[in-house]
């Protein structure tokens, strides 16, 4: 090896190191200015794109400093930096609120929503950059998209490492009456930069292995991605066994789940996740097991994203949309992308399954667009679905006592919060009443829930009824019971538990008994439980064979601890009939 090309890699890790500590440094202070409410963080529209950045922008020149032409790096960069702002301003404004500064507008999806765009794009730039044309051979994708993903698993494990390290020197030295070095992790100022600085070297390390050692990279993915392409077959017969229940079956359990989009689009995931593990870089086909089973995946998914966009859309139709539809309409788009693709790929005679590689590139780039589209104006799921609501509450088709008001306050942004401004002038007296009360609300409230009844209640011994009192008493929420509920089946023994000749109800939830007495006033509350170390087995089936009755008094004593009651139970329950463990001797 010449010196030029000994010095490459020593720049490479030098300036791998800077950014990391660039990096590192950058989120302390935007985490000291966010915690102390100082600038920029008291501007949300500056602050989020500025850590949104630092975080996200760093990983693409950390990945490619080595691999691709400076300039083709610096313009792809700065492109990803604006991008990321963009998606992190629309965020804040979104969220925004006066009492929300720094990081408090922003939600998790949007570092989601950054990071993903950014690896899918990223991994279609840095191919297309070495081979020197705007497509690359479809094997360079695959290799490079899976290469990343292990250097970013060895690279987040290295600094997971670096840190139980650290908390394991803190502790040890603690031992000793050394808390140093416990204070300094703990310390901001260290923990950011370390951690940058730390996983940029594991960047580095993990860059230079993999290259060194490619072969044996591409070994363990072949490996790992031929077992999982021998589940095909498996879900072929799974997805090709429920296509052909349908008929037999009808399509109303499928729709009485109310998750059937969802289902069927998790499906169609598995078919496409599983085709593509065993077509891999498409340099040589799999065995013939494999190979036939991911043609008939690729049929299997024409019934299946059918079937997910009816189910979509009635529910649309029935109801509007919702941020969840919303998403569940990209996914849709996208799986209906790979669908044609895949099909193609299955009938299209040649070579084998060659239409996929064009179908995968083709949806990434797609994904890429519906992603930023999704968080932006575009199609912002919170936009769209606040006017659908509202147009449905406008049109007659949802009553103003039925319309979720509360979704427009708090679970849709500024969209939301805009809408009710609207509604809030609506010529319908009650609507603009109901907005104007949702307005100005501060936090979500919830309707109470219905009156516990106990007409199901079977009551033990036989002959005797509920108390009165404890049927018409005005229950709160939280009683510590699941039977205080409507439509309750618990069983219910009377019993005087205490010998003040009242009866207590108990009340049978699963293997216990909920203990309820009558305090002076005549309001009934959870007193205790009746439970057992044993398996009981069910309550009610023993109820009905033997007759609830107490046990003879038995004495037994309890530990005194510095004015503390400490109860001593056995260590062996004893699961036999009537045993009576740890009473002191007569």
């Amino acid at each position: 090896m010449t010196t030029t090309d000994a010095a490459t890699p020593r720049k490479a890790a030098a300036i791998r190191l800077a950014i990391g500590l660039a990096q590192g440094i950058a989120l302390f202070l935007l985490q000291k200015a966010d915690e102390s409410k100082a600038w920029p963080a008291t501007v949300p529209m500056l602050y989020a794109p500025l850590l949104v950045c630092v975080l996200m922008v760093p990983l693409l020149p950390l990945a490619a400093l080595s691999a691709m032409r400076r300039a083709t790096l610096i313009a792809w960069t700065a492109l990803a930096a604006g991008l990321t702002a963009i998606l992190a301003v629309h965020a804040a404004w979104t969220g925004a609120e006066p009492q929300r500064l720094g990081a408090g507008p922003l939600s998790p999806p949007i570092f989601i929503a950054a990071a993903a765009p950014l690896f899918i794009a990223h991994h279609l730039v840095q191919p297309a950059d070495a081979a020197r044309k705007p497509v690359a051979p479809y094997a360079d994708y695959f290799d490079l998209a899976w290469t990343n993903l292990i250097r970013l698993f060895l690279s987040l494990a290295f600094t997971g490492a670096f840190w139980l390290l650290l908390f394991l020197a803190g502790a040890l030295f603690k031992l000793i009456g050394v808390q140093a070095i416990q204070k300094l992790i703990g310390e901001t100022a260290f923990a950011f930069p370390a951690t940058g600085l730390m996983f940029a070297a594991a960047v580095h390390m993990a860059v230079q292995l993999t290259e060194a050692r490619a072969g044996l990279v591409r070994g363990v993915r072949t490996v790992g991605l031929t077992l999982l392409a021998w589940l095909s077959p498996l879900m072929v017969v799974i997805a090709a066994g429920f296509l052909a229940t349908l008929p037999f079956t009808g399509l109303a359990p499928l729709w009485g789940t109310k998750a059937a989009a969802s289902l069927l689009l998790s499906a169609a995931a598995a078919l496409i996740i599983l085709i593509n593990a065993a077509y891999q870089d498409g340099i040589e086909p799999p065995s013939t097991i494999p190979r036939w089973a991911a043609r008939i995946a690729g049929l299997l998914l024409i019934p299946i994203v059918i079937l997910a966009a009816y189910a979509l859309w009635l529910r649309v139709d029935q109801y509007g949309l919702t941020p969840d539809r919303v998403f569940a309409t990209a996914y849709l788009v996208v799986a209906i992308g790979f669908t044609v693709g895949y099909a193609l790929a299955a009938l299209k005679p040649g070579p084998w399954m060659k239409t996929l590689e064009p179908t995968n590139l083709i949806m990434a780039a797609v994904s890429v667009l519906l992603l930023i589209a999704l968080f932006t104006p575009i199609s912002d799921p919170a936009r769209l679905s606040v006017g659908s609501q509202v147009k449905r509450l406008e049109s007659g088709k949802v009553t103003a006592e039925e319309f979720d008001f509360q979704f427009l306050r708090f679970d849709s942004g500024r969209y939301g919060r805009d809408g009710l401004e609207r509604l809030k002038a609506n010529p319908n007296a009650d609507v603009a009443k109901r907005a104007r009360e949702a307005f100005s609300l501060t936090a979500k409230t919830y309707p109470k829930l219905d009156k516990p009844e106990f007409s199901k209640v079977t009551v033990y011994p036989a002959g005797k009824v509920l108390p009165e009192s404890f049927r018409k008493q005005d229950w709160p929420a939280e009683t510590g019971s699941p039977c205080i509920a409507s439509g309750s089946e618990c069983p219910a023994v009377l019993l005087d538990i205490d010998g003040d000749g009242t009866d207590e109800v108990l009340l049978g939830a699963g293997a216990s008994f909920d203990i309820f007495k009558a305090d002076t006033t005549g309001t009934w509350r959870k007193i205790a439980e009746a439970s057992s170390a044993c398996d009981v087995g069910s309550l009610a089936e023993r109820l009905k064979s033997d007759a609830p009755r107490l046990s003879d008094p038995e004495e037994h004593r309890d530990l005194i601890v510095g004015g503390k009651r400490l109860s001593i139970r056995p260590a062996d329950p004893g699961c036999g009939e009537l045993r009576t463990i740890l009473t002191p001797k007569p």
